[in-house]
């Protein structure tokens, strides 16, 4: 899946201070907002559909954050954008 989607990998805390390693499938820029759709680093090509999770780039306290979209119109427009882009990189590499 590496040489599919390329190898832009990621570590991200929670509240809570738990660590997670994602692999960032693809960026995307929307309404002047930056969104990644990420799955668990280490995710096989089956697991991906299960597991791909949108979040927005967000500026809190001077500091870029990542967070769940709330709105679930946003969600649904991103997640359009975001499937249309990765199948479009698919459709090129045929």
């Amino acid at each position: 899946m590496a040489d599919r989607y390329g190898s832009d990998f990621m570590t991200i805390v929670d509240e809570d201070g738990t660590e997670y390693e994602l692999e960032v499938l693809t960026t995307l820029e929307y309404n002047g907002c930056s969104y990644l759709a990420v799955i668990p680093a280490g995710s096989d090509e089956e697991e991906v559909s299960l597991e791909v999770s949108i979040l927005k780039s967000i500026e809190e306290d001077g500091e870029s954050i990542l967070a769940a979209i709330e709105d679930d119109a946003e969600l649904q427009a991103v997640n359009d954008l975001i499937m249309e882009q990765l199948y479009a990189d698919e459709d090129d590499e045929e």
